[in-house]
């Protein structure tokens, strides 16, 4: 599967469009990890922990648009577009969508 954030890919063909397609990744963040970031923000420096989160919610969500664009019949997914948001009374949760256009690309003859 294709994955691209271009409306277009270099050297294909786009046959035929399926639509829009999301993947979407709600992940709470517990305890250990809010207070492992707190720490490193009352010390300074980089909150590994968050990042490692927001890094595998983003994959998810990548992995998940891919998979409902391949059941559809596609095999690329242009346009890419990744949202980031935090929900929840106290902020919580996090949620990383994905979205693009999927698509059956072939070589250009």
């Amino acid at each position: 599967m294709i994955i691209t954030t271009t409306p277009s890919i270099e050297g294909k063909q786009i046959d035929a469009y399926y639509g829009i397609v999301f993947g979407e990744i709600i992940s709470g963040v517990d305890f250990i990890k809010d207070f492992s970031a707190g720490l490193s923000n009352f010390f300074g420096g980089r909150s590994r922990t968050y990042e490692d989160e927001l890094i595998n919610a983003r994959h998810q969500a990548i992995d998940e648009m891919a998979r409902r664009a391949a059941g559809l019949g596609a095999n690329a997914v242009v346009g890419v577009d990744i949202d980031y948001e935090v929900l929840g009374s106290n902020n919580g949760m996090l949620m990383v969508t994905a979205s693009g256009t999927a698509v059956r690309v072939s070589s250009k003859a």
